[in-house]
């Protein structure tokens, strides 16, 4: 297999691309931070190349996606596990802040999909993105506006793709309460949040039900994206959920 992998420098990303070169795959790693990602293609292994590449800046997109597809040979898996999101109210929030969430959730998602087009059509590949439970199986979180409707647009966005591209196969990957991978492998999401306004709404998730505190381990995602991108040209996963199981 030969994947590309959008992400990978930290978080469910860099477990998903180092897991995958691990297992023998031919794997692309792509995100800003080029030093992480140099890091994450040495423990993926030697058939992992790092790519620096910002889905934000249009410019980066195409020319990152091309040295991926050459120095695989071609491209049969994309993976886009990028995501961000802010923590405030949403009557706080700005422009810039819902720019930097569309930006990065769904606009990067897009160009870099488009880029890649071209070589999983002629793979009959598999293209799978990074969804949240938040996007389609709760309602909002409160303070978490920017995120929960981003990541709405990207399950709607994969079904555009999928609508006019059928020789490939899209898969909306819907992601509950994982516990991730340790060191640089675990999600800096949460990293500038507003300590204040997280102690005030975190117990309005839990009391919703929306946030349980039971976390599935990160090798049940990668078994599931494992089939995911394991399948062929006749065959395709339009969403798969992964959540917790709840223990009585």
């Amino acid at each position: 297999m030969r994947a590309v992998v959008v992400g990978a420098s930290s978080g469910l990303g860099r477990c998903i691309a180092t897991h995958l070169g691990q297992q023998g795959a031919s794997v692309a790693l792509l995100a800003r931070r080029k030093d992480r990602l140099d890091e994450a293609a040495a423990e993926a292994g030697t058939g992992a190349v790092a790519i620096a590449c910002d889905v934000t800046d249009e410019a980066s997109c195409r020319p990152a996606i091309a040295e991926a597809a050459g120095t695989l040979g071609g491209i049969d898996a994309l993976v886009y596990a990028t995501g961000v999101g802010s923590l405030q109210r949403i009557v706080d929030i700005d422009a810039d802040a819902w720019r930097w969430a569309f930006e990065t959730n769904v606009i990067g998602a897009s160009l870099i999909t488009a880029a890649a087009i071209p070589h999983l059509e002629a793979s009959s590949g598999v293209a799978a993105y990074l969804s949240s439970v938040q996007s389609s199986m709760t309602p909002p979180w409160p303070g978490m506006g920017t995120y929960s409707v981003s990541k709405a647009a990207l399950d709607k966005l994969v079904e555009a793709w999928r609508a006019e591209h059928p020789k490939v196969g899209f898969t909306r990957v819907v992601v509950g309460e994982c516990a991730g991978g340790e060191g640089d492998a675990q999600s800096g999401f949460a990293t500038e949040w507003d300590g204040d306004l997280a102690s005030e709404v975190m117990p309005q998730w839990i009391a919703r039900n929306y946030m349980t505190g039971l976390l599935m381990e990160v090798d049940e995602l990668l078994r599931v994206m494992d089939n995911v991108l394991a399948l062929g040209a006749t065959a395709s996963i339009p969403s798969v959920t992964i959540m917790p199981r709840h223990q009585t």
